[in-house]
């Protein structure tokens, strides 16, 4: 009979070993979860991302409105006719002080 408890025991111990430890253990699904939950951020971030890249997609598609922001924008292009002013503040003044 004590046999049969010291092996009940034994088989006992190796199972909470294996749910608190092992693989497949409590503290294993737990971060197994935080990681699911960071990635289905990073998802819906990038999903995010792709909506408005393919957003600018199809204004680039159907008209030349978002060409010509874009030139003038990134590039500092101008019309033809245009006048190009560039203002430029005093590095030396301090940013509440007016002129």
């Amino acid at each position: 009979m004590k046999w049969l408890i010291a092996i009940l025991l034994c088989i006992f111990a190796s199972l909470q070993y294996r749910l608190w430890v092992g693989e497949g253990s409590l503290a294993q699904i737990a971060r197994l979860e935080a990681d699911i939950a960071k990635q289905k951020l990073e998802n819906e971030q990038l999903a995010e991302r792709n909506r408005v890249l393919a957003t600018e997609v199809a204004a680039l598609k159907v008209g030349t409105d978002s060409i010509e922001e874009r030139a003038r924008v990134e590039m500092g292009m101008i019309r033809k006719g245009e006048t190009f002013f560039m203002v430029v503040e005093d590095k030396d003044k301090p940013e509440g002080e007016k002129p």
